[in-house]
C-alpha cells in the first residue's frame, strides 16, 4: 500500500474540519491554506469525500464544509480506500480488490504479504480522525 496525493489531502483536510466545532462549514481555501493544499485540486477531494457521505456541504457566503459524521465514526481505513483502493500490498491478498497475480504461486511469499495485509488494515481500521484530534 502506497498512499496517493488525494489520500493524504483527504486525511489532512478532514483532520482539520475534525478539529472544528461540530456543523462549523469552513471554507476551501480555509482549509487549503491551512493544510498546504492546492485549492483545486481539494475541490475535488472534498466532493468525492461529500459523495461518500463523509462531508456535508453548503453553498454561498457562508458556505463550506463540515464532517458529515462524526470524527469517531469515519476510519483511516475507509477514506485511504475510497482514495487508493485496496490496503494490500498486493491485489491476490486483498480481501476487497482482489485479482490474481503472478505472486500467489508462491504460498510463502502470500503468507507474509496477508500478515502485512492484515496488520495495515487493522492499524487503519481501528484508527478514527477523533483518535488523531
Amino acid at each position: 500500500m502506497k498512499l496517493t496525493s488525494r489520500s493524504e489531502y483527504a486525511l489532512l483536510a478532514l483532520l482539520y474540519l475534525a478539529r472544528q466545532e461540530a456543523d462549523v462549514l469552513v471554507s476551501v481555501d480555509t482549509i487549503a491554506k491551512a493544510q498546504a493544499i492546492p485549492p483545486k485540486f481539494l475541490e475535488q477531494i472534498l466532493l468525492t469525500l461529500k459523495r461518500a457521505r463523509y462531508l456535508k456541504s453548503s453553498k454561498g457566503q457562508h458556505g463550506g464544509y463540515a464532517l458529515g459524521k462524526s470524527a469517531d465514526k469515519i476510519s483511516l481505513a475507509e477514506v485511504v480506500r475510497l482514495f487508493d483502493g485496496a490496503l494490500a500490498p498486493t491485489e491476490s491478498v486483498s480481501v476487497y480488490f482482489f485479482e490474481h497475480t503472478p505472486i500467489e504461486k508462491e504460498k510463502s511469499l502470500i503468507r507474509v504479504f496477508k500478515e502485512i495485509r492484515d496488520y495495515v488494515s487493522k492499524k487503519l481500521e481501528n484508527t478514527t480522525l477523533a483518535d488523531l484530534v
